[in-house]
């Protein structure tokens, strides 16, 4: 079986072209992809602490751990 470069280069370069922009648009996509997804898996998984702390502590928290 044929690698991918051995195929794209037996194209002529117009083909050749056009298969580039076609790789290059699948790498912009994944990369907007992965840019503009949330995950969200995590939402509620801290409710058993929602009386132990308040938005306040967390957002000390927060700054204590990143250094701020």
């Amino acid at each position: 079986m044929k690698s991918l470069r051995e195929l794209f280069d037996e194209l002529p370069p117009e083909l050749q072209k056009q298969a580039r922009e076609f790789v290059e648009s699948l790498v912009a996509k994944k990369h907007k992809k992965q840019r503009g997804t949330l995950r969200q898996d995590w939402a509620g998984a801290l409710k058993d602490y929602r009386a132990k702390f308040t938005a306040l502590d967390l957002q000390a928290k927060a700054s204590e751990w990143r250094g701020d």
